[in-house]
């Protein structure tokens, strides 16, 4: 049972992890609906791991130009991505930091409660709503400003509350600062990468340290699975978004938070 719950745990951290729809609000819920244990934020942070692999391997070629095989050509575009990305963390080391480890209970408690991850994956359907409604989507990689960057970044900070999906949250920012769909869904994947490796680092240390009993068969079923369905996320959501924008996305949203409502209410 073990290795089918952390199988569990795995595919819908994959799957959600870069879909709008919050990976960490999904894992509760659903873990709850299907009568398994609560993952808890540690598990969860550290099987983003896989997420993090999955990244770095789709954008395998994109790195390597990184490190130099297109150094000459790209040194400055390049570069500004890389200082782009260290501008876009700020905002959710800190604020991440102060959740961990000055009010920790509270998150748990209160912040990961089904009934606020209702309201808020309704509020933030509407303002992915809202982001499909702006015109003039002409910024890029190339072209971006670095406070494109921090309040981007700033956004992706309200992704440590369960129901502010990280990706949908990014997106949609970069979208109501004008970008073009394609290119905010590829910003907001190279985002992702420093954030969710350093929450995993963190929740690793602090299980180590709190001497916190994860079975490690298990533990590497839930990773593979959620490499391989995190990199079948990425290529889908990428494609799609170029295609059909949030749409299908905001109306998920909706009855999903609707649906956690009506379940705690009644």
């Amino acid at each position: 049972m073990n290795y089918l719950k952390y199988l569990f745990y795995g595919i819908i951290q994959g799957f959600t992890e870069f879909l709008p729809i919050s990976s960490s609000a999904h894992l509760k819920v659903l873990s709850e609906f299907f009568g398994l244990q609560d993952p808890g934020s540690s598990l969860s942070a550290i099987v983003q791991i896989a997420s993090v692999l999955a990244l770095l391997t789709y954008f395998r070629n994109d790195f390597r130009t990184i490190n130099g095989i297109y150094f000459v050509n790209n040194y400055l575009y390049k570069r500004k991505i890389f200082i782009s990305i260290l501008i876009g963390s700020i905002s959710i080391i800190f604020l991440g930091g102060f959740i961990k480890f000055i009010i920790p209970q509270f998150y748990e408690i209160y912040l990961r409660s089904n009934v606020l991850i209702g309201v808020i994956s309704i509020l933030t359907a509407l303002l992915m709503y809202l982001s499909q409604l702006t015109k003039n989507k002409d910024i890029t990689l190339k072209n971006h400003s670095f406070l494109n960057s921090f309040l981007i970044g700033l956004a992706q900070s309200f992704a440590v509350i369960p129901g502010v999906s990280r990706s949908g949250i990014t997106i949609t920012m970069a979208l109501l600062l004008g970008w073009e769909r394609v290119e905010a869904t590829k910003f907001s994947f190279l985002l992702g990468i420093p954030a969710i490796s350093l929450a995993a680092l963190v929740e690793i240390f602090s299980s180590v340290k709190g001497n916190l009993l994860i079975p490690y068969g298990p533990l590497f079923l839930a990773l593979i699975s959620a490499f391989i369905t995190s990199y079948i996320s990425i290529k889908f959501l990428i494609r799609y978004i170029s295609l059909k924008g949030l749409k299908a996305f905001i109306f998920y949203k909706l009855f999903f938070g609707v649906l956690i409502l009506c379940w705690e209410i009644f």
